[in-house]
């Protein structure tokens, strides 16, 4: 079929890699010091390599290729989440999925009606730093972004707010970074439905809002949002 699909300039090309870590797809890789589109059917034709590139190496064309094969880019980004290497070598920061039956009395109330309160969590890791940016449960996720003191100070936060999302938790004071760049990634490589962010008062949680805020525009996505900010004596704020 003819389609439009990206061309790169290997004259012009200086190795740098920028594309390939930005081809969400993997339709690039880089060989002997170049970059190459090794699978033109991962290959999307949206060109998010193209901002990426510093020397312009990166162009489209229309020309006679394969169709883009979502399924099977889907099922190269899960076998690639589950063979990466761990982060600092540590098992608990392995990725995962994790499936829920589900409780009879799940939405009753609290514990003292059924018993206990199961938990919500549908994936592992949570910590921003450490979970990878193609992994499969991104894929139609409603997104939770939230500080890290909001689970304490809010009693019903599993059923409020990690229920039915996938959760991703940070703290900008205390990690002393900018989560931007990592959200941003996020969004942009897979199918965000929602963003929900989940903030405490103080005005140091303002960081987690404004990287999300930063992320979502650098996606240039139209992603439904809103913010919850909790009081530090554990009540939900307007």
């Amino acid at each position: 079929m003819i389609r439009k699909i990206i061309k790169i300039d290997e004259e012009k090309c200086n190795g740098c890699g920028a594309c390939a870590a930005a081809c969400h797809e993997g339709a690039i890789e880089m060989i002997d010091g170049k970059a190459k589109l090794t699978r033109e059917d991962y290959c999307d034709g949206l060109g998010d390599c193209l901002p990426a590139c510093p020397t312009d190496a990166i162009s489209f064309e229309e020309r006679e290729a394969p169709a883009y094969d979502e399924t099977a880019v889907l099922a190269a980004k899960k076998k690639a989440v589950a063979a990466a290497p761990l982060p600092c070598g540590c098992p608990g920061t392995k990725s995962r999925a994790i499936h829920r039956d589900a409780h009879p009395h799940a939405d009753a109330g609290r514990k003292e009606e059924y018993g206990s309160i199961e938990s919500r969590l549908s994936q592992w890791p949570v910590q921003i730093k450490l979970v990878p940016v193609n992994a499969p449960y991104f894929e139609g996720a409603n997104l939770l972004v939230a500080a890290d003191c909001t689970a304490y100070a809010y009693g019903d936060f599993h059923r409020d707010f990690i229920k039915n999302r996938i959760t991703l938790i940070g703290c900008p004071k205390l990690d002393d970074v900018d989560y931007s760049e990592k959200l941003t990634a996020i969004l942009s490589g897979n199918n965000i439905k929602s963003v929900t962010v989940v903030r405490m008062e103080v005005p140091c949680c303002g960081g987690i809002e404004n990287a999300v805020k930063n992320a979502l525009q650098a996606s240039g996505k139209m992603i439904p949002w809103q913010v919850v900010t909790i009081s530090t004596d554990g009540r939900g704020l307007e």
